[in-house]
């Protein structure tokens, strides 16, 4: 959950993206900062480096993201930089992307197998999912191989799990307790 402060800064930014009507792609662009960030850990150690100056760090930021962030994206980081509260950005950008999907009707759900699955196999999950929920679907596949067998789908905060991990759980909590299979 995203502290006060980078709800803040995260709506005040999605307010701006409604405005200019650009949520989409500021969506995008929060998704492509965020993937460097999490790929790339001396970005953010170098953001939040006491001993580099200010104007060291902007120029920093605008050589790594002058192509994937717009003028305005570049504001909030220069104001991220001046305010000294860099150490938020991971959190603004995970909650501005949630503001953006909300608005977009856009629902995250992840499938969880013991192997990788194909790509029509995700298309086929993806679809059903969307005609279930009424959303668009962006659909992550989790490789867990104490799955044994099957598939857990988790979507907001609902989980469907039908694994052979699951049902072997369930099998022992039965036997456990005394009680059928």
């Amino acid at each position: 959950m995203a502290s006060e402060v980078a709800n803040r800064y995260a709506s005040g930014f999605f307010l701006l993206a409604c405005e200019n009507k650009t949520v989409r792609e500021k969506k995008e662009q929060a998704e492509i900062i965020l993937a460097v960030l999490l790929q790339n850990e001396e970005v953010l150690g170098i953001l939040e480096a006491v001993r580099i100056s200010s104007e060291e760090k902007k120029r920093f930021l605008k050589n790594i993201f002058k192509e994937a962030a717009d003028q305005d994206f570049m504001h909030l980081l220069y104001l991220l930089v001046d305010k000294n509260r860099c150490w938020y950005l991971e959190e603004i950008l995970s909650a501005y992307i949630a503001m953006a999907d909300e608005k977009l009707g856009i629902q995250r759900a992840r499938v969880i197998s013991a192997r990788p699955l194909p790509q029509a196999e995700m298309i086929r999950i993806r679809q059903a999912l969307s005609r279930q929920t009424g959303k668009e679907i962006v659909l992550v596949n989790h490789v867990d191989p104490r799955v044994i067998a099957g598939i857990k789908v988790v979507i907001g905060n609902r989980v469907t799990d039908v694994t052979m991990l699951a049902r072997m759980e369930q099998m022992k909590r039965a036997m456990l307790e005394g009680g059928r299979v």
